[in-house]
């Protein structure tokens, strides 16, 4: 067999034949990357996942200024304006066949219905409400800290009103009531998850870690409350809340019965993981070196699938939105004068409403577009979770 000979007086080996790109790999960056960098790398090839997550990000952005954005208090109301339409918003100002930036709605004129005998609002092309962006209105703290009273946007006359998504039954505007809804439906998934988050990981965690009676004490808990029907069982504890209770009291009841029965799916995931890792030998080296059990749990093996409860929560936080929701539509949950959107639904619960301001079930489009927008970045964490697979 005849040998190459690459330089005077040596032979070439198969190694030294062979192509670079088989020797080195095509990107060097992947064999000396973090899992989280990996995990970060295959999130950004789902695009749907990442557009949800600009859009949760402007959401969020509007639970912490709230204030800033709605034109007026959620509790604001004017007899004059009930169920007054929606405005449109016009940017742009076209008259005398120029266009210049110079935002306006068109006011309303009122017309007596002949035959239901009741006034109707009719949008004036002719009369114009100016608006201008960051104007005074009336006065709230922005963070809770800063006295301000300066909006994103309002009227330029003070006297004037102006209703973006219409008015509600006694004149309240819609817009500004939906932007402080999203404050309260937004932070009771997350206070209720945060809360489910810590009962599954402790629950679970020892239920895999210790196993024996310990593991059949807490997997037939959750057996008894996964069998138990959960509208009857959320509807049972809510109206079981004292009508005597203030606000901010059934807001955090509401919380934490939603927490109470959320936290045993992912208990049962936790279980499973740790039932796999306890007997790992990276588990098994850490109890050799005496690490306590807590450091062995909490630094050893909840890191390992990090990732897998990330993309739990943000699965999870969609039914505890849904289930707020629900509760304070049918009145057993949050009650007025907190603002949600299940409690600006209430509004919208018979027909007659419905046809008269169909605007009043806008709030269901907020939870239409949170719910969805959370579910495709739990799809998108998900498949980031484990870089590996592909």
């Amino acid at each position: 067999m005849a040998l190459e000979h690459n330089e005077p007086g040596g032979i070439s080996s198969p190694e030294a034949a062979a192509p670079a790109d088989v020797i080195m790999p095509r990107d060097t960056r992947i064999l000396v990357a973090s899992q989280w960098q990996l995990i970060w790398w295959r999130f950004r090839r789902h695009k749907l996942a990442l557009f949800s997550a600009f859009i949760l990000i402007v959401i969020y952005l509007i639970v912490l200024v709230a204030e800033f954005i709605a034109p007026y208090d959620p509790g604001d109301y004017s007899a004059r304006y009930t169920y007054a339409p929606p405005q449109t918003l016009n940017l742009f100002d076209t008259r005398d066949g120029q266009l210049s930036f110079n935002s306006y709605v068109n006011d309303y004129t009122v017309e007596i219905d002949p035959q239901a005998l009741r006034r109707t609002f009719v949008i004036d092309p002719e009369t114009r409400i100016p608006v201008r962006f960051f104007v005074r209105g009336w006065s709230y703290k922005l963070f809770g800290l800063i006295e301000t009273d300066i909006h994103l946007l309002g009227p330029e006359n003070p006297r004037d009103r102006i209703f973006l998504l219409g008015a509600d039954s006694i004149g309240r505007d819609v817009f500004s009531r939906m932007i402080y809804g999203t404050r309260v439906s937004m932070t009771i998934g997350l206070v209720g998850v945060l809360i489910s988050l810590v009962l599954g990981i402790f629950l679970g965690g020892i239920s895999g870690y210790f196993g024996a009676w310990i593991d059949n004490l807490i997997q037939r808990s959750i057996d008894f409350l996964r069998s138990l029907p959960t509208i009857p069982l959320w509807l049972g504890l809510a109206a079981a809340l004292p009508l005597s209770w203030g606000p901010l009291q059934i807001y955090f009841a509401i919380t934490i019965i939603l927490s109470l029965i959320g936290w045993t799916a992912l208990a049962r995931v936790v279980r499973g993981r740790f039932l796999s890792l306890r007997t790992e030998d990276f588990v098994m080296a850490a109890r050799l070196d005496g690490a306590s059990q807590m450091r062995v749990i909490f630094e050893h093996m909840l890191p390992a699938f990090y990732s897998h409860i990330i993309a739990s929560i943000t699965l999870a936080i969609p039914g505890m939105i849904l289930a707020e929701t629900a509760l304070s539509f049918l009145g057993l949950g949050l009650r007025p004068p907190v603002v949600s959107w299940g409690v600006l639904l209430q509004d919208a619960q018979n027909i007659r409403s419905v046809a008269t301001a169909p605007w009043l079930l806008t709030p269901a489009i907020g939870v239409i577009v949170s719910v969805l927008a959370l579910n495709f970045l739990g799809d998108g964490l998900r498949d980031a979770a484990d870089p590996y697979s592909h």
